[in-house]
């Protein structure tokens, strides 16, 4: 909980959730998912999962439709995610808590999407669902009795910033664009998702593991504040552009920076999988 509210809003430990997992103004979400098995996350909630959590699927409910000219995870239409998140029983004063099989970064993308349409009472499990279970902690399979309520999007446009914007910020030196994912894909090397490989001219690469324990919890704040100075190198956290694959495990990324207290980056939530279709966008390869 940070010092200056009386709220969740950057990562939780598993006793603070335990105490309040069955409190009508906390809701739980289960992110589980595998890139490569759409379906795995959903079985896996129905086999177990903590008390109470509804169950959140990247595709379905944390991104949009893709097409022909977006990234593999565009972001939902604000309505439509304020209506599911309504639908599970969330609204302004709901404390809410995301988690996922342990990495974290389908339950950030949750996490930043609820920050995206204003709601600041959100955090992320650290560690997991994998913590939940290390201390021992059952899991239940019966489907959580939820009351609807109505969830008023505030949606802040600015959090998210846009293809041609991020092709003008190549020109802008006083920027920092960021990709999230391994060194190897931003080489342009082992590419397996996306048709193309690469990264965009001008890029620095901080792979979101970086802001790991070996345990899977996230870096105390210091050290991530010390980490990301480094890779803002002078440049305020305002001047952060954030990106990775398709708009997700970028998301780690703006977690660990609100965490340390580095506040004010923005996410390009089309990133590469976007960036490529278009074939008049450059497109460098090589380690930064």
């Amino acid at each position: 909980m940070s010092a200056t509210t009386s709220f969740h809003n950057t990562i939780i430990e598993v006793a603070e959730l335990a105490a309040e997992v069955s409190s009508p103004d906390w809701v739980t979400l289960d992110c589980r998912f595998e890139l490569g098995k759409p379906a795995a996350g959903e079985a896996a909630y129905a086999a177990g999962h903590i008390p109470d959590a509804r169950y959140a699927h990247l595709d379905r409910d944390l991104a949009g439709l893709a097409g022909p000219t977006t990234g593999r995870h565009p972001l939902p239409e604000p309505q439509v995610l304020a209506r599911r998140l309504g639908a599970w029983g969330i609204e302004r004063r709901t404390q809410v808590v995301v988690y996922d099989q342990g990495n974290s970064f389908f339950a950030a993308r949750a996490w930043w999407l609820l920050r995206w349409l204003g709601h600041e009472r959100v955090a992320v499990l650290d560690g997991g669902l994998a913590a939940w279970l290390a201390t021992g902690r059952a899991l239940e399979t019966a489907l959580p009795k939820v009351t609807p309520r109505e969830f008023v999007p505030q949606a802040n446009a600015p959090m998210a910033v846009s293809a041609a914007q991020v092709l003008q910020s190549l020109q802008d030196d006083t920027l920092r664009l960021v990709d999230a994912r391994g060194a190897d894909r931003f080489a342009g090397e082992n590419e397996t998702i996306d048709p193309v490989g690469g990264h965009v001219p001008g890029a620095f690469n901080h792979h979101y593991a970086r802001n790991y324990q070996a345990d899977g919890r996230l870096k105390d704040a210091a050290t991530l504040r010390t980490e990301w100075l480094q890779t803002l190198n002078g440049r305020p956290s305002e001047a952060l552009i954030a990106m990775c694959g398709s708009g997700v495990s970028a998301c780690v990324n703006l977690l660990a920076l609100e965490h340390a207290g580095l506040q004010g980056a923005r996410l390009y939530p089309g990133s590469w999988s976007e960036w490529i279709r278009d074939p008049a966008r450059p497109v460098a390869r090589g380690p930064r």
